[in-house]
């Protein structure tokens, strides 16, 4: 089953391809923003002003390899301390719902973010880098918010340069 599931991702990734979008704003910032499948949505964010008060803006597209690499990339970057995750939840995956599992519930022994109803919530992070997320960041929920005036009012309560 895994040879036909990773031969199906290498098909999407071909005939759908998915930009790997991820913007930079201000250095300084410990404010990162996760606008989940909502590409308008991180394009607005990443061409206003918004992005001089944000570390950064990307998106998350699956629940197991996206999370390991927001993870990773977070606890790699000791300023960063909050991610507002707002935008609309990928169907069927659910990566939003897994994010907050995980920074909930942590893993379980074989990697699964407990309380996960997504199809493959299996992550490679360690036990310990889970952790260090939880106790690195805040995380701020506003999952299914796509209203760039009402994500700016999240930022700028949440902000510190």
């Amino acid at each position: 089953m895994n040879l036909i599931e990773n031969l199906a991702g290498e098909i999407c990734k071909i005939i759908l391809p998915i930009n790997e979008e991820v913007f930079f704003g201000n250095p300084k910032s410990s404010l990162a923003i996760c606008t989940l499948s909502s590409m308008d949505l991180l394009k607005e964010i990443a061409n206003s002003n918004l992005l001089s008060k944000v570390a950064l803006v990307g998106r998350l597209f699956s629940e197991n390899k996206g999370i390991d690499s927001l993870v990773r990339h977070v606890i790699s970057n000791k300023n960063l301390e909050t991610i507002l995750l707002c935008g609309k939840d990928t169907p069927g995956h659910k990566p939003g719902h897994s994010l907050l599992n995980l920074y909930k519930n942590g893993v379980d022994s074989q990697g699964r973010i407990i309380g996960s109803s997504s199809p493959d919530p299996i992550l490679t992070i360690t036990k310990s880098e889970v952790l260090e997320f939880q106790n690195q960041i805040k995380l701020i929920d506003e999952i299914n918010e796509t209203s760039i005036s009402k994500i700016r009012l999240s930022i700028n309560s949440a902000v510190k340069i």
